[in-house]
């Protein structure tokens, strides 16, 4: 018996022994630089047992399978690896600075975070990664706050992109790009992947080094690099997904439809219906109505696959760094036809320090994309499409090359189905982007003054092919010749920067001084020619030019070509002292040919910062570890519209002089000579770090006003319109951010945040002869006028429905206009009597008076999971699908509108009746059709997994793998796809999908 005892007693010890005896080695270096670490303290939490890193950042310590290894070092992030089978581990650890040490690129140069006096958001790689889109701008919607993105939901189209809301009414809203150094309007070449950080500089200030450029925002990013004395560290990220259309409309049913028609009175639609039946037969479940019941928007959507690899190297040497890059997107749309978007790029960079005092850099890239373009007007047709036409027609047996229904076979006046436009159009786009900058920088003075000088070139191809092919569905749907239309547009942009910089520290004081100069070029061609009846058209190999017929392309060719120059003199003063008082100015001296009036611009700008929290009176408290209030004011020229241009013609007239028919002459001037659109803006902004640094807390106020303001003035006698310098407009607005980052316990940790922005936009001048300008259409009125929203909604107000015969005889408006029970009631504004465009005011506008989001990130051991929300409220939406029934009225309708329309006394206050539908007084541009934009939406969803180094043996490589949802829920009152509409008139809006992916993320 104590035999056996012993034995179990040394087979314990020998198996507590073995789970003991497991040595782990490694390295600790830093994740900057790549250096080792000596002192690293390496732990098993809550134990005796640890050691620490040698001169060399090497360590050894034996434990158990399973313990959780712990290495802490001050002035880095503490970092936990859970033991398994490894035997060697590595570790880079992360510097743990204070994001107010954190260095923000701004203009020519870069700050340290908590020197700034503008209004300036940064956002990390982290954050840009998780969405899976062909943009990076996408990814920012609801991050940044005064940022308000607009999504588009087509493969490679951009989002459209608002910084603190509208400056202008002719000369361009978005704003400037700057991609390490290079100046763009669009962005759409870069992958995600690429970018270290993207930084939204909000205002004039902030913007103002850039000059008339800069009069939107800017939008400063910087792409990833290598690190000196770093061993190469290779990175792979990739994802694939499925991309799947919500918030579908629902339109009107067969049974839904054919119970309108009866109800409208129109003879003619209750016969298309008969019709119906007698072509396709009559339902069995409901023998009165035809048996189709086509949902159409079904027909025409899809589920569409996205993709996206990518692949990194970066590292360095004594005097060196480098980082290359390459990567591949592809989307699919969710249109049912060839609408795709695919796009392969290679980015390399390197900087080398020739010696102590010169140094040289390489930035350039090459992108490669083929678009294929959706015919949008099949959203249109979808819209409008009878739910009694099936897709397919079989009784058709003249159609060709397909059998597609047509409505016009029924009696209806326009074919309606969205397929053959769908089918037999190829619209294909060739993108190439060629993209480089160059520099050369000479310290003088080392340390103190340096000399930098840049070139930059942006070089870009777009090659259009557009084909429509033959076809014939009945005679009014058929294409009897085909045609293809190649276009070429080519682009040059190059810039030439020169700069000094000094920069010294002397007792308390800290000075920046910046001067230069910039210059640019840039130039753009397009050639197209249009030809038709191309031989062998079935072949793709036959779709160029010389194979159509070169007798038709008389009248098809086209040319056109410009090119101009620019150039600015510019210089920043940065001042400290003793880490408390800030101060900052920025002048911009810009010569620009295109605007002879006033060639040159001089635009300032100050900004001033106090550091309260390095004031003697608060070295002592334990809430308020930073704070910092600031404000700025500057100016920016607005050079996006060209000052001169026009032409003068002269046309000949007959008109009566004395009741006698006298032919003459009227010479027409419409040349436009303007100045520059003046942008100057007020801030005042308060940055702040409370309980122990968890709590950052960021809010501005601003006033911006647009001087000098582009409005359209007609010209007397001609009815022309040119343009001039006639308005003003002003936008303010409060925006706040905070964010809460907190530590529960070793395993447990989380953040939270949120931001708020307000906006309200008012025109305060319009200095023309009638001190408004209408524009939209002249059925859907939109109006520019002092005191309201830029480009407001400008109708009738809806006061109600006519319930009974009672009501309407009882209302003299409705006697004179012969009005029934069923249509609407208008309110009579002047109280005159009389409905007409004299009662027509404001009824809404397309700009988000609030915009907010948040955010939620919980981590527990290796496991993370972030969800994302925002939204937006106080704009409006121009239905203009549902109002076009002015154009023509057999067309079907929502079901919103079939379930709520005005079927009898009672049944609703807000809708006409079926026949009221068909009346141009129902028809009339008013707040029935103008809908509320807002919306919430949950926007991402990430669930991911951090599998650490060596878990499935030594050479296992650091690996992430996730889940996200993209847009998955979005909730609003609009009846449309989506509420994201970017100036607010919703015709043929490309619905936006959410979009479901796994991915894994490797590091070597």
């Amino acid at each position: 018996m104590r035999t056996k005892i012993n034995f179990l007693f040394f087979l314990l010890l020998s198996v507590c022994m073995y789970a003991q005896d497991k040595t782990i080695t490694g390295t600790v270096t830093s994740s900057d630089d790549g250096l080792p670490l000596p002192g690293v303290n390496v732990v098993v939490p809550n134990t005796n047992n640890g050691t620490s890193t040698d001169f060399d950042g090497n360590y050894s310590i034996t434990v158990n399978q399973g313990d959780v290894l712990e290495f802490s070092y001050l002035g880095f992030k503490t970092q936990q690896i859970t033991i398994s089978n490894q035997t060697t581990v590595n570790v880079d650890l992360e510097i743990n600075a204070s994001d107010l040490e954190e260095v923000v690129i701004i203009g020519y140069g870069s700050q340290k975070k908590s020197d700034l006096t503008g209004a300036i958001t940064t956002v990390k790689s982290e954050e840009i990664e998780k969405t899976p889109n062909s943009n990076v701008m996408q990814s920012l919607q609801g991050k940044v706050a005064g940022l308000q993105i607009t999504s588009n939901g087509s493969p490679g189209d951009s989002p459209n992109v608002r910084v603190r809301g509208v400056n202008s009414i002719f000369a361009g809203g978005n704003p400037l790009y700057v991609v390490d150094g290079v100046w763009y309007d669009n962005i759409d070449f870069l992958d995600n992947s690429q970018i270290e950080s993207v930084s939204v500089l909000k205002d004039m200030s902030s913007t103002a080094i850039f000059g008339q450029r800069g009069s939107n925002g800017v939008i400063i990013i910087e792409t990833k690099g290598g690190k000196q004395n770093r061993k190469p560290v290779i990175t792979y990220n990739g994802y694939t997904g499925i991309q799947h259309a919500q918030n579908v409309v629902k339109m009107a049913n067969a049974e839904q439809f054919v119970t309108m028609a009866y109800e409208s009175g129109s003879e003619a639609d209750i016969q298309y219906v008969l019709n119906a039946m007698q072509r396709y037969g009559r339902s069995r479940v409901n023998p009165n109505i035809p048996d189709v019941n086509t949902d159409w928007y079904k027909e025409v959507l899809r589920d569409a696959p996205i993709s996206s690899h990518s692949i990194g190297v970066s590292g360095g040497g004594e005097h060196t760094n480098y980082g290359l890059n390459t990567s591949y997107f592809s989307q699919e749309g969710i249109l049912d036809m060839k609408n795709e978007y695919e796009r392969f790029n290679i980015q390399g960079n390197i900087d080398v320090e020739v010696s102590d005092r010169f140094k040289i850099g390489v930035n350039s890239a090459f992108s490669n994309a083929t678009k294929y373009n959706p015919e949008n007007g099949a959203w249109f047709q979808a819209y409008f499409a009878v739910p009694i036409l099936p897709k397919f027609d079989y009784q058709n047996e003249e159609a060709s090359p397909i059998p597609f229904s047509d409505a016009t076979q029924l009696g209806y006046r326009g074919s309606q189905n969205p397929f053959p436009v769908m089918t037999f159009n190829n619209n294909q786009l060739k993108i190439r982007k060629l993209l480089t900058s160059i520099y050369g920088e000479y310290y003088i003075i080392p340390d103190k003054l340096s000399f930098k000088t840049t070139y930059y070139n942006d070089y870009s191809t777009i090659l259009e092919r557009n084909v429509r092919l033959p076809y014939f569905i009945s005679e009014n749907s058929q294409r009897e010749t085909s045609s293809i239309r190649r276009a070429n547009l080519t682009t040059s942009n190059q810039m030439w920067d020169n700069l000094l910089t000094y920069s010294d520290t002397f007792n308390k004081h800290s000075l920046k001084v910046i001067a230069g100069t910039s210059y640019r070029d840039e130039q753009y061609n397009s050639f197209a020619a249009t030809g038709n009846d191309i031989q062998a058209v079935s072949l793709e190999s036959s779709w160029y030019l010389n194979f159509a017929d070169p007798t038709t392309f008389s009248n098809q060719v086209s040319e056109i070509g410009d090119r101009f120059y620019s150039m600015s003199y510019l210089g920043r003063i940065e001042y400290s002292f003793d880490d408390k008082y800030l101060f900052n100015a920025t002048l911009r001296h810009e010569g620009d040919g295109r605007f002879p009036k006033k060639i040159w611009e001089t635009t300032p700008q100050f900004g001033l910062g106090w550091v309260i929290s390095n004031e003697q009176f608060l070295e002592n408290n334990s809430i308020i570890d930073f704070l910092k209030v600031r404000g700025t004011w500057g100016q920016l020229a607005n050079g996006a519209l060209g000052g001169s241009s026009g032409e003068r013609t002269i046309n000949q007239i007959v008109t009566a002089i004395d009741d006698v028919a006298t032919n003459g002459i009227v010479s027409t001037s419409t040349f436009n000579d303007l100045q520059r659109e003046i942008i100057e803006e007020t801030n005042f902004g308060i940055s702040a770090r409370l309980f122990n640094n968890s709590l950052s807390i960021e809010a501005d106020y601003y006033i911006r006003d647009t001087k000098n303001l582009v409005v359209s003035r007609e010209v007397p006698i001609t009815g022309n319109t040119i343009l001039d310098n006639a308005g003003e407009m002003r936008n303010k607005g409060f925006e706040f951010a905070a964010n809460w980052n907190h530590t529960i316990n070793d395993n447990w940790n989380f953040s939270i945040g949120g931001n708020i922005a307000t906006l309200h936009n008012e025109v305060t001048s319009v200095d023309t002869e009638r001190g408004y300008i209408d524009t939209g259409s002249a059925e859907f009125r939109q109006r520019v006028m002092v005191g309201e929203p830029v480009n407001a909604f400008f109708g009738l107000e809806v006061a109600g429905v006519y319930q009974n015969e009672t009501e309407v005889a009882n209302d003299p408006i409705a006697v004179d206009n012969n009005l029934e029970p069923g249509d609407f009631k208008y309110v009579d504004q002047n109280n005159d009597g009389i409905i007409d465009d004299n009662d027509r005011t404001v009824i809404g506008s397309y700009l988000p008076t609030f915009n907010y989001g948040a955010n939620l990130k919980v981590s527990y051991k290796n496991f993370d999971l972030s969800v994302d929300v925002q939204g937006q409220s106080g704009n409006q939406i121009l239905n203009r699908k549902r109002g076009e029934v002015i154009f023509t009225n057999d067309t079907n309708i929502d079901a919103d509108f079939a379930i709520n329309r005005w079927h009898g006394e009672g049944t609703t206050n807000s809708y006409p009746s079926s026949a009221g539908r068909r009346k141009g007084w129902n028809q009339r541009m008013s707040t029935f059709f103008v809908e509320d934009g807002g919306y919430f939406r949950i926007q991402n969803i990430q669930l991911a997994y951090n599998i650490p180094s060596g878990t499935f043996g030594k050479n296992m490589p650091e690996t992430r793998v996730y889940f996200t949802a993209d847009r998955p829920f979005t909730f609003f009152n609009y009846n449309g796809f989506s509420p994201e509409v970017s100036n607010g008139v919703d015709r043929q809006t490309y619905p936006i999908p959410a979009v479901y992916s796994i991915g894994v993320n490797v590091k070597i």
